[in-house]
């Protein structure tokens, strides 16, 4: 017979996890920083991706649902782009 798996109470993201070369940077807007990018990009909260209030690259952040969040990704050719996500939970 099966053994159902435990799942942890609650984990904690280990520090060191999110400084790794894989995870890009995330950064909660504050309310100014938002309309900024609303009205920069013409677009609605609601038409952002989305990103789970678990998800544990934005745990540090401390969350609320419907907070917008802004990864900043490095790359060779295009050298920083930024993506924003609104945070739900599922």
């Amino acid at each position: 017979m099966a053994k159902k798996k435990e799942e942890p109470e609650e984990q904690e993201i280990d520090e060191s996890v999110l400084e790794h070369i894989i995870i890009p940077e995330h950064i909660k807007l504050s309310d100014k920083e938002v309309e900024e990018v609303i009205e920069r990009f013409n677009i609605s909260p609601h038409s952002l991706p989305l990103i789970d209030i678990s998800d544990p690259a934005i745990q540090h952040l401390d969350p609320k649902v419907g907070e917008i969040i802004k990864i900043k990704r490095r790359s060779n050719t295009a050298g920083e782009t930024f993506f924003f996500r609104r945070v739900i939970h599922e």
